[in-house]
């Protein structure tokens, strides 16, 4: 036990230490802040109010309403005729005509976007259908405010009979978000295990390592070395994500708000949060979350550990990577489907079967499922890690000492019976 704890500790200290585990704590939530922040403060600043000329004379026409990025200017019909003989002489972006009885054209000096077309023919569509609302002697504005009063609520019954409020559009989300994480870490820090034992195979520093410890300690080792590597940097990350969301959102507010008014305002952030996710259990889902995140790590990080002392370079493992990342691929694929319907049998399966149950576990659950179906896929998981850490350390064992040979399946079936 104590070897096991030299190497784990040999490792964790090894990739910490790195110039490249540190760039990268510290980068990505900089550039995941960038990635959502940047574009939207960009989108902001560069909006551009655009002047749209419209005739006054026309019932249609003359109610469009002005938007954040586009206002309509009003002239009468003549004058829009002759504005549109020479309309790369005025700062008009566009004009628009009624050729023909509830047929609209824009003429423009270039190709217009598409986000002013939608806003121009969503307001026509509208204008029109009033006009024939009027025309059949229905209140309009009486039909919008019992339109805008209809309400669409979802609530769940729990076993007690109590209703609780749900949200399906948050599960969705949670579920995808989770799905996602899993599905990146299983394969980073994986794929960061097979590259260690394909750096040490390639040096040779392998042979004076295995000659104090047995090949499974070393590789036991690795795998959890590098877990607590990944649980370091999520948890700095987190972190990190936290303070610079924080440090933005405090920068962004206006001076003259007071204290008191932030600490209102987050309190109200904070009551909708915990009303919009009433009908998820957050605490399951993180403390799964660990266990799937670790679970499905360790099984596939003993099947890439067992791949990467089967060769001797990186180019080499493509011939047995593709096999052991399909399961995790078509998790990943089948997300949507599941998360359509996550009661079904796909889904059910999906979430039983160990090598797609880390991903697809985790989308089902925001959306409830019974304990008993949560249990199984834990215990078959728990099974599966420990079978496949037995067999991928026999592969291990043999493959870590063998050099200037490509092995095949064939050679690699006959490695796990000695």
């Amino acid at each position: 036990m104590n070897k096991i704890w030299l190497i784990i500790k040999r490792e964790y200290l090894v990739r910490v230490r790195k110039k490249s585990f540190i760039i990268m704590t510290f980068l990505a939530p900089l550039l995941m802040a960038g990635i959502m922040i940047v574009p939207l403060y960009l989108a902001n600043e560069n909006q551009e109010e655009r002047v749209i000329a419209v005739s006054n004379q026309n019932k249609i026409l003359n109610n469009l309403e002005d938007t954040e990025s586009i206002k309509f200017s009003k002239i009468p019909e003549s004058e829009l005729l002759t504005l549109k003989e020479n309309l790369n002489q005025y700062i008009y972006y566009a004009i628009v005509l009624e050729d023909e009885k509830d047929i609209f054209t824009i003429f423009s000096k270039q190709q217009i976007s598409v986000n002013v077309k939608s806003i121009i023919q969503n307001q026509l569509q509208r204008i029109s259908e009033h006009n024939q609302l009027k025309e059949l002697g229905i209140n309009v504005d009486s039909l919008e405010e019992k339109s805008n009063s209809l309400m669409l609520e979802t609530k769940i019954i729990a076993q007690n009979g109590k209703d609780i409020h749900s949200n399906p559009e948050i599960s969705m989300g949670i579920g995808f978000m989770c799905g996602i994480l899993i599905y990146i870490f299983i394969f980073m820090y994986g794929t960061m295990v097979m590259r260690g034992v394909i750096e040490e195979k390639t040096n040779r520093i392998i042979e004076v390592i295995i000659s104090s410890v047995k090949p499974f300690q070393l590789m036991l080792g690795k795998i959890i070395g590098v877990a607590l590597v990944g649980i370091t940097q999520f948890t700095l990350w987190v972190i990190l994500t936290i303070t610079i969301s924080t440090f933005f959102e405090l920068s962004m507010l206006d001076e003259n708000i007071n204290n008191e008014t932030l600490i209102n305002n987050n309190s109200m952030i904070i009551s909708e949060i915990y009303q919009l996710t009433s009908g998820i259990d957050l605490i399951q889902i993180v403390n799964l979350f660990i266990f799937y995140f670790l679970s499905g790590y360790l099984l596939y990080s003993s099947l890439f550990a067992a791949v990467g002392s089967a060769v001797d370079s990186e180019a080499d493992t493509q011939q047995f990577i593709l096999p052991v990342t399909i399961p995790l691929i078509l998790s990943f694929i089948l997300m949507d489907p599941v998360m359509d319907n996550p009661s079904g049998s796909l889904a059910f399966w999906m979430s039983i079967i160990p090598f797609t149950s880390p991903v697809v576990m985790m989308v089902r659950l925001p959306f409830g499922i019974d304990n008993w179906e949560i249990i199984l896929s834990m215990s078959i998981l728990i099974i599966s890690f420990l079978s496949t850490t037995f067999l991928a350390a026999k592969v291990y064992r043999v493959g870590i000492l063998m050099y200037g040979k490509k092995a095949t399946y064939k050679e690699i079936f006959k490695w796990l019976k000695y």
